[in-house]
């Protein structure tokens, strides 16, 4: 490899050094870190009373030494306009990961915005509109009446459904319960919108519908449970890739025998064996090495199933585990309602299930005994039920999120230590918001832009041409459509507002559309933007989040942001005001109304607004009280405050009362019904490949930070595909080939990445790239709800060129242990 970090020594972090909590921004995991802060020029010293760790530095110091950081916690930043050291350090008191940092996390200062040392300087700095045939910088008092100015017009002709959005709905990076609460005042509160999507979907909704139908939220245990649990069953998922410290920090210890102690405690001496996982997913990962590796080949179960047959898969074990008697009925019979309708209509057999997912049924056998026969002495197996966007962006995502839920709770495996039926997540969440006005389905919103729907389209922190299906068809219809604004703008002096505004809105009525982005680095639809408007991001705001087992916490402030960036809740509350001016201006005084209530000064005004609101005993939560909980924070929802701390939820339904009306949990029937999202049978028909798709533990989501990550770009210069050597043999194609994958969607290119592992005539790309589309090549297929299906596309591939010097250094040497070596 040949990055290297260009610094040669590393300043001591001085004993006075500020010090903040923070939580890492990326994954859902939320790992603890502390920034420590401290004027440049200047630092500590090698005694131990003149360095912030009390160490004595004159010595050699141990591999565990909490004076050391390496250069990739290190920046020079802004703080109140002075430059100063920035140190950004996991917590090693955080129960979350106990100090440890996965590439992403440990790499949150280098990846910090600093012009004194050239990182992220990609960063948005300033508002910028389109003016004189490219964008301008231009103060934002102008850039949001404008952006008001126009949104007025179109709404007060074609009323709120002239308005499109596109909104994130999570925490960290960007999100936050202050943010996602700001956003939603604006546009369900003021505004009645609905035609919004989120940032990773084409229509405002839920990824999980049929487990929050069945009253169970997704996110029902805690961290611990993982510790606890005879029996990890993961499902689409790739947790050392994408929750890493949680699988390092929770999961592994398990697997080694290392929590045996706590399983004892905790269950009052219930008889304890050795600790299993179950890993369904049609691909090997490295998740599934790891396991074998720690655990033993024997304690681990890879169902290698058909993609797309998850539901068979959960119906199977379900028929088998009931017929053996292996559920729990008083738990069934005191909280649930429905199983034995549910169990009739799921039902397969093991030769049935066996023939549509490819698994054997000696596999399907073990992995019911693994799951749910009672242990000797006859206590019931813990088992918890672990999934994420393999299920969820899969065939049927309703009936078989529904499935797997079925199986949970016929186990008695919701709401008891060691249990557990959650989603493992990407973002942390920071979610209040008013209700969505919309119906249910709501609206495909992508499929509304590309048919001409709407006049006026707002983006926060979303990319669509990166991450929506049939991309390139969107990509072609919104360029066209704001092509038409962009050319009527370049025919008017921007100065005269009128004009402006009038040939603005006349474009929109020949098919044109006028297009605001609010984000933190230029995006790839930003391209296509009117106004572009510069956000700020952890570390840049004070931000709250929660985590995977719903734990809240504050994440301070540590740094400036870049130039006149602002947090995306003071980005809608100026917004907000300037509508109020534009409405008024157009005589609508009523409309104008609605948008009082934004005159907040600073990010913690927007929170109490919110969150005192909306959330779940969230009048015990301020920024003080989070503030004295540090890093550990506390389990959403907060049920009271004793001895000045407030006190969490460790697990929900530990009662075993769940969120519908009657306290019960109910069981869906789930029939298995083949692929069901429109094309996709016929296109697994006609083309060779299986198009896979998920997460890369070194590229963070959209690779939205790591395009300016020269460690990034540097191992991954294209984004990859993983395929079989023979496939690639067979397509006369080498290691760090470009290669195109098509189909009748479109069309993408990857870097050829040997895989000995992966099974032949399936490829592996990573998700969200913006110099190789997955979503290209994926269909238009979803379901009634409109959740997108990525996982099932197939596609032809066929070799393009060799690059030459951009992977002439490239190691490629495979990800993944092979079973041999195990």
């Amino acid at each position: 490899m040949s990055f290297k970090r260009q610094v040669d020594r590393l300043p001591i972090v001085p004993a006075d050094a500020a010090e903040r909590h923070v939580v890492c921004h990326f994954c859902i995991v939320g790992c603890g870190y502390k920034a420590y802060t401290w004027p440049a020029r200047r630092e500590g010293g090698r005694a131990a009373s003149q360095n912030k760790f009390g160490q004595d530095l004159g010595v050699q110091q141990g591999a565990e030494s909490p004076a050391w950081y390496p250069a990739s916690m290190y920046n020079l930043v802004k703080q109140n306009g002075q430059d100063v050291h920035l140190v950004l350090k996991p917590d090693a008191d955080c129960v979350v990961n106990s100090g440890l940092g996965s590439i992403r996390g440990a790499r949150m200062a280098e990846l910090s915005y600093s012009a004194e040392r050239g990182t992220q300087r990609q960063r948005l700095t300033d508002p910028l509109v389109w003016r004189y045939g490219q964008l301008q910088p231009t103060s934002w008092d102008d850039a949001l009446s404008l952006v008001a100015d126009v949104t007025a017009r179109v709404i007060a002709e074609q009323g709120d459904d002239g308005l499109v959005v596109s909104a994130f709905d999570h925490g960290g990076a960007g999100g936050g319960y202050e943010n996602t609460w700001a956003t939603g005042k604006l546009y369900f509160g003021a505004l009645k919108v609905k035609n919004i999507r989120i940032h990773n979907r084409p229509a405002y909704n839920s990824e999980v519908h049929a487990t929050r139908d069945m009253g169970v939220g997704e996110l029902n245990n805690c961290y611990e449970d993982a510790e606890l649990a005879d029996t990890l069953f993961v499902v689409g998922a790739n947790p050392l890739e994408t929750q890493t410290n949680y699988f390092l920090n929770h999961w592994i210890p398990n697997l080694r025998g290392m929590t045996d102690d706590k399983k004892a405690s905790a269950f009052n001496g219930e008889r304890s064996e050795p600790s299993r996982i179950i890993i369904v997913d049609p691909r090997r990962t490295v998740t599934l090495s790891a396991c074998e590796f720690e655990a033993g080949p024997d304690r681990v179960l890879h169902l290698a199933i058909q993609s797309g047959t998850d539901l068979a898969l959960f119906n199977g074990l379900l028929t088998y585990i009931a017929e053996r008697g292996w559920i729990d009925r008083p738990f069934i019979a005191a909280s649930t309602e429905d199983f034995e309708t549910a169990r009739a209509e799921s039902r397969l057999s093991l030769a049935e299930t066996a023939a549509i997912t490819g698994v054997p049924e000696a596999a399907l056998i073990k992995a019911a005994a693994w799951i749910a026969r009672p242990k000797a002495g006859g206590a019931r197996r813990r088992t918890m039920f672990a999934y994420e966007k393999g299920l969820i962006w899969g065939n049927d995502n309703y009936r078989t999120n529904a499935a797997l839920v079925n199986l949970a709770l016929a186990t008695g495996n919701v709401g008891r230590p060691g249990g557990g039926c959650v989603r493992l997540g990407g973002h942390q969440e920071g979610y209040v918001r008013p209700d969505y006005p919309g119906s249910r389905p709501a609206v495909y919103v992508d499929k509304l832009l590309m048919e001409g729907g709407g006049g006026v389209h707002h983006v926060w922190g979303c990319d669509h041409y990166k991450t929506t299906l049939n991309a390139m068809a969107f990509k072609r219809a919104y360029k066209r459509r704001t092509d038409i604004v962009k050319d009527a703008i370049n025919g008017v002096a921007y100065g005269d507002r009128k004009a402006l505004v009038d040939v603005i809105v006349e474009a929109i009525h020949r098919g044109g559309l006028f297009a605001v982005d609010v984000d933190i680095v230029p995006s790839k639809i930003g391209e296509a933007a009117h106004v572009i408007l510069p956000a700020a991001t952890a570390g840049e705001m004070n931000l709250t989040s929660m985590n995977g087992e719903r734990r809240m916490r504050l994440s301070e402030r540590y740094m400036d942001p870049p130039g006149q960036a602002r947090p995306d809740c003071l980005i809608a509350a100026g917004l907000a005001q300037a509508m109020a001016r534009s409405f008024t201006a157009l005589g609508l005084g009523a409309r104008a109304k609605a948008f009082e209530g934004f005159d907040w000064a600073s990010e913690e005004d927007a929170f109490l607004d919110g969150y005192h609101r909306h959330a779940k005993g969230g009048q015990h939560v301020t920024y003080a009280a989070l503030r004295a909980l540090g890093t550990n924070g506390f389990q959403e929802p907060a049920v009271g405050v004793e001895a000045g701390r407030i006190v969490g939820t460790k697990r929900l339904y530990a009662d075993g009362k769940f969120d519908r009306p009657n306290g019960r949990a109910q069981f869906l029937g789930t029939p298995w019904r083949g692929l069901q999202a429109a094309g996709k049978a016929e296109q697994k028909a006609k083309f060779a490949y299986l198009i896979n798709n998920g997460r890369a533990n070194h590229i963070w989501q959209s690779a939205y930070l790591d395009q300016a990550s020269a460690l990034v770009s540097d191992r991954t210069p294209y984004p990859y595909v993983e395929l079989h050597p023979d496939d690639l043999a067979e397509l006369g194609a080498a290691a760090g080939d470009l290669v195109e994958i098509h189909n009748d969607s479109g069309s993408t290119q990857a870097m050829a990445y040997p895989t000995p592992t992966a099974r032949r005539k399936e490829a592996f790309m990573v998700f969200g790239q913006p110099l190789g589309v997955q979503g290209n090549v994926v269909s238009g297929g979803v379901n009634e709800l409109l959740i997108p299906n990525y996982k099932q596309t197939w596609a032809d591939i066929r070799r393009i060129a060799t690059p030459g010097a951009p992977v002439a250094h490239v190691s490629f040497k495979s990800f993944h242990i092979p079973p041999a070596s195990v």
